[in-house]
């Protein structure tokens, strides 16, 4: 069992104090019995139960990675530990540039940089400090698993002026003990889809139902097929495939017993935040999405795909252009993405056929026939209703046309009918109402 983390987060600051303040010393010459702060040893973790120590054995960080770690982390933990430090150990040494450390807009604590991790662990020692600034690169473990980074500079500063920045998920984990989900935003374009429905609850036809139990099958066994069956070299990372069919017919639904019944998070993807008509943006907000997505084990759900996955057009002017770039971003994204992407449209020939040509499978959800539109009655209808005397629900899932998202809507509104006039008996002619109401919605004749 996790213990709360405070404590040992306590003594790794109190380590990295330790460790500033001889670099310090050591760079103004003041005499210390301490000559090099390698020989500072970082607090034992073999007893602590804490997730940040856990996640320090777990990836059997070295000394110049938990050096990093804890320097990004202390803001977030003592927002007054990098002033506080400085404040006592430099003393009358006015402007120390070679510290590095920046402001905020709102915080106005010192927050560290690359420089402020490199003139601790190599000070004016060259070679060293161009070899620590591969902690910072993109293969890295930090950069590939989304743990922290480098702030971009701004007008060609050095890179290493960037202020280090840990992932928020990080943050509460070491500090809280757990993670919260990324809430729907600008800058986190997706919102998490559950539902409370079972795998009996979904009616489709066999044909479909077998290719989800193909995509069911990825999920639990493609770490094994890749590790273990020795396949990661040959097979191309992640799963694609293309949810197609009218509205209502149950891909929503799919995606999210998918991820039910492998216990996977799925988000769905807001395509009216992702898509912007300012030149860039879309690709930024589709990047934000697919690294925080990169080392999780969710499910990408982009629903209504064609606003976005669209056929590219001919060049007519600059609008055009960048249109069919995003497409080209996106695919590039979507090939190299490790994890199982669902893309939903209501028909398969608005999707670019360079994505369909790249999707593990193509799965096609019908409207439902009429002895589906039976079942899905069936398992639709509240127990405690009773149907008017005559009521042929046989006859009505026979002649009319709905489908899984409709039959739940009529329900519905006979449903407040009945409870409207304190009744539990559902009338003949409340259901046709509701029947007629969402073949109206469609443009369809009743």
């Amino acid at each position: 069992m996790h213990q709360n983390g405070q404590p040992f987060l306590l003594k790794e600051l109190n380590w990295l104090g330790d460790l500033l303040t001889t670099r310090i010393h050591l760079h103004f010459g003041r005499e210390q019995p301490i000559k090099d702060v390698f020989t500072i040893p970082p607090p034992e973790t073999a007893a602590d139960t804490s997730f940040y120590s856990e996640f320090i054995r777990q990836h059997a960080l070295g000394f110049e990675e938990r050096v990093v770690l804890i320097m990004a982390l202390a803001p977030h933990v003592k927002p007054d530990f990098f002033d506080a430090l400085f404040n006592e150990v430099l003393r009358e040494q006015g402007e120390f540039p070679q510290i590095g450390g920046v402001r905020g807009k709102n915080y106005r604590g010192f927050l560290p940089t690359g420089e402020t991790a490199l003139f601790l662990l190599a000070a004016d020692n060259i070679q060293q400090r161009f070899k620590l600034q591969l902690l910072f690169d993109v293969d890295h473990f930090f950069h590939q698993n989304q743990v922290l980074s480098l702030a971009e500079g701004s007008d060609h500063e050095p890179l290493m002026s960037g202020r280090l920045i840990i992932e928020a998920e990080y943050i509460e984990l070491f500090t809280i003990g757990k993670v919260s989900r990324p809430r729907l935003s600008a800058s986190f374009p997706a919102q998490h889809i559950t539902t409370e429905l079972q795998w009996s609850d979904l009616v489709l036809n066999d044909t479909t139902l077998f290719q989800i139990k193909d995509i069911e099958n990825w999920v639990k066994y493609n770490d094994t097929l890749l590790n273990d069956w020795d396949m990661k070299s040959k097979i191309k990372p992640g799963y694609r495939c293309l949810f197609h069919g009218p509205p209502g017919t149950g891909k929503t639904l799919t995606a999210t017993l998918l991820g039910k019944y492998t216990n996977r998070d799925v988000f769905r993807v807001d395509l009216s935040t992702v898509v912007s008509k300012y030149i860039g943006e879309t690709e930024k907000n589709l990047s934000t999405l697919f690294n925080k997505a990169q080392s999780k084990d969710w499910i990408l759900f982009f629903d209504e795909a064609d606003a976005l996955f669209g056929k590219r057009t001919n060049v007519r002017d600059a609008h055009d252009k960048y249109a069919n770039q995003e497409v080209s971003y996106l695919l590039q994204r979507i090939e190299t993405h490790a994890g199982l992407v669902i893309l939903a449209s209501n028909f398969k020939s608005n999707i670019d056929e360079a994505f369909t040509r790249r999707f593990q499978s193509l799965i096609y959800f019908p409207m439902p026939n009429a002895q589906e539109r039976k079942l899905l009655w069936q398992k639709t209808l509240p127990e405690k209703i009773s149907l008017e005397k005559g009521v042929n629900m046989d006859s009505i899932a026979k002649d009319y046309e709905l489908s899984g998202a409709n039959i739940v809507n009529i329900v519905q509104y006979f449903s407040l009918k009945a409870l409207s006039n304190n009744s539990h008996k559902v009338k003949y002619t409340d259901i046709m109402e509701g029947i007629k109401k969402e073949y109206t919605k469609e443009g369809k004749l009743f």
